[in-house]
């Protein structure tokens, strides 16, 4: 998987909408733009996030033109109401470092990411050092490409840690509304018992 972050295995389905659904499964910058959004929102609103952005952009949405674009230019199609994100300008912000970094690191595909990945801590890694991304978020993306793309690298178990098991509780756990209630519904129960996702 280089240019495109689909295969026929390919199962996500978090926003209710199938065309920003469908802008995960084909476009890796637009799965990983969405994992970053996804702190302080609904899980729903921030992997809706890139089909919201890519609407406002037209054919400057891509890697290397978000990288291009005048911080303060992102910013403002950030802030467009409806916004982006509840931290719209902390977030533009952060999405014109990841589009750098895939440019520098990657040559502008993020798909390259982990097109060629021969093990679930080099995975790991790569994730983590890209901008937004912590352990968590990391951890959470190798689910997201083992149980919903077939990217399973040697070790990626180990990398996800309680991301890989069956437990339905993070976004690499949902193909569609019924899981996506599941996921929801544990981590309100987790969150009632004072214990995080990884708990």
């Amino acid at each position: 998987m280089g240019d495109s972050a689909s295969d026929d295995r390919a199962t996500l389905a978090v926003t209710g909408d199938a065309e920003a659904d469908q802008l995960l499964l084909e476009d890796p910058f637009a799965l990983l733009l969405a994992m970053m959004l996804d702190q302080q929102i609904p899980m729903e609103w921030a992997f809706k996030g890139p089909a919201r952005l890519a609407e406002r952009l037209g054919d400057q949405f891509s890697v290397a033109a978000i990288a291009a674009m005048d911080p303060d230019e992102l910013e403002a199609v950030f802030k467009e109401k409806p916004a982006l994100h509840r931290f719209p300008g902390s977030m533009a912000r952060r999405c014109g470092e990841l589009t750098r970094h895939i440019v520098e690191h990657y040559d502008g595909d993020a798909g390259a990411i982990w097109a060629d990945v021969r093990s679930g801590k080099a995975l790991y890694d790569r994730l983590r050092a890209l901008p937004g991304y912590g352990d968590e978020k990391a951890k959470i993306f190798v689910a997201i490409l083992a149980k919903r793309f077939g990217v399973a690298p040697r070790g990626w178990k180990a990398v996800a840690g309680p991301f890989a098991d069956r437990q339905p509780r993070s976004v690499a756990d949902i193909d569609g509304p019924d899981a996506l209630t599941e996921v929801r519904a544990w981590k309100k129960n987790q969150k009632a018992a004072g214990k995080s996702k990884q708990d």
